[in-house]
This record gives C-alpha cells, sequence and structure tokens, in this order.
C-alpha cells in the first residue's frame, strides 16, 4: 500500500469494555516517535464483552470479523486483535485460526491486511527471545488461567507459576493500579525462569511497571501490550523499538539482563 504521508494506520479490534488497549499501545507507539521518524493513527472497531466469562468471550470472538470488515473499510495498513483470554479460552492454536479468519474477510473486502492477536504476539515474543520457562500475572479467575497456562504449555513454553487476581469485570480489571504488577512480581515462584509476564491481558495496565520489574528482578519482562505493539511494528516493518517496553522492544534483541539463579 503506498503511504501519502508519514502516517502509519493501525486497526485496533477491541473489547467493547477495553479501555486499555487504546491507551498503552498508543502511549508506546507514541514513545517510539521520539526517537524515530515514524508516526501512527489508531482506528477502533469494537466488540460487545463486559464479564471475562467463556460463555461472553465466545460470542464476542465471533463478532470480530465484523470488526475486521470495518477496519479494513478504512483502509488500515495493520490489524491488531487484543483479547489475548478470548483467544486462548477457544482452543489450542486458536491464534492461528483467528488470523487467518480475519485476514481473508479483510481481503475479501478489498483491503488485504495482515492481521495479529494478543495471543499469538504474547507466544511469538517469547519464542523469538527464547523463552523455555516463564511466570505470569493475569487478572482472570482461575479456570481462565488455567487455559491460558495450558494455551502457553501447549506451545511449548513452561510456565512456573502464575498468579490469578480473579477478577471477571473487565472495567474493573481495567481500574487497576498500572504499577501494581511492579510488587505483585515478588508473589511469583521463579525459580529456574527466563522471563516474567507482568500483564498476560491487554486490558489489565502494568505499562509503567515493566521496566521497574526488569530492573527489580533482572529478568526479560513482557506483557501482552507491548508484545502487541511488538508484532504491529513487525507488521509494518518497522524497526521493533518502543522506549518504556522493556526487553521486547528495547533493540529486537534478547536483553542482556542477569539471570536470577
Amino acid at each position: 500500500m503506498s503511504h501519502t504521508s508519514n502516517y502509519r494506520r493501525v486497526g485496533l479490534i477491541v473489547p467493547s469494555s477495553n479501555v486499555t488497549m487504546e491507551t498503552e499501545i498508543p502511549a508506546l507507539l507514541k514513545a517510539r516517535e521520539t526517537v524515530l521518524p515514524h508516526r501512527f493513527t489508531f482506528h477502533s472497531s469494537r466488540m460487545r464483552m463486559k464479564s471475562v466469562v467463556k460463555e461472553e468471550l465466545e460470542a464476542m470472538d465471533a463478532d470480530s470479523v465484523r470488526c475486521a470488515i470495518e477496519l479494513s473499510d478504512a483502509a488500515v495498513e495493520v490489524q491488531a486483535y487484543a483479547c489475548l483470554v478470548a483467544i486462548m479460552s477457544m482452543g489450542r492454536g486458536y491464534h492461528c485460526a483467528s488470523r487467518e479468519k480475519l485476514e481473508k474477510a479483510a481481503a475479501e473486502n478489498g483491503c488485504p491486511t495482515p492481521v495479529l492477536n494478543s495471543a499469538g504476539a504474547l507466544i511469538d515474543g517469547m519464542k523469538d527471545m527464547g523463552i523455555k520457562k516463564v511466570s505470569i500475572i493475569c487478572p482472570y479467575m482461575k479456570p481462565l488461567t488455567q487455559m491460558v497456562v495450558d494455551y502457553i504449555e501447549n506451545e511449548g513454553i513452561e510456565v512456573q507459576d502464575f498468579l490469578a487476581l480473579e477478577i471477571p469485570d473487565n472495567l474493573q480489571v481495567a481500574s487497576q493500579d498500572p504499577t501494581a504488577p511492579a510488587e505483585l512480581w515478588r508473589k511469583l515462584d521463579l525459580r529456574g525462569v527466563d522471563a516474567i509476564v507482568a500483564s498476560a491481558c491487554v486490558q489489565m495496565p502494568s505499562l509503567p511497571a515493566i521496566e521497574m520489574i526488569e530492573r527489580a528482578s533482572g529478568l526479560p519482562t513482557l506483557s501482552a501490550a507491548a508484545a502487541t505493539t511488538r508484532q504491529i511494528l513487525r507488521s509494518l516493518d518497522l524497526t521493533e523499538i518502543a522506549p518504556g517496553g522493556g526487553a521486547l522492544l528495547a533493540n529486537g534483541l534478547p536483553a542482556a539482563l542477569p539471570k536470577v539463579a
């Protein structure tokens, strides 16, 4: 697609009650604008979801095709579907099936566009960094958190420990203190882990905590939002750098952080 301006058009497929995706992903890309020339605009389409329970997540995911078509009407250059647990609760490997389905919908609407999702972005980010074992923080109820753990382990990454905050109301998830993970990680068993996931949810804010955790733990620290941002940049063929995004967005290379014994 030709670019008549320096602005790259980013489409966001957003759960209707999510207010964090449109906060943290633009914040990372705006931070990038301070060090690199590219500029970004953000365009959202919403799918209904208020409670983070399997039934609502399934109904919401069915709505994602409509969102992909709407965003393709705006000729966005990349689409990012951000609800990690919705993808992971649909069954193992669904991040690939979802991407194919939404790319097909956009192409059939005359605007072939790369489509990514936060579930796949987190998995790919961990694999690219060579992470074999991880401990994670989730806002979900325990059964959904267990689905997330199973999904990650099915992708060949061992989950050493998880913290489930058990918050079913999605707006309540968004209202958590974004610096809270900077203390919550201390509750995790980190024996033998290669990294920490500060928030395995694009709705649970964690952006200011990512580099705080890295400094305190000596471990690369990821979040669903940082991983999604990296995949957006990759899809746009741009350097995967964003200040404040932690090791994953430091320079595209595994961070040279000391390992915790």
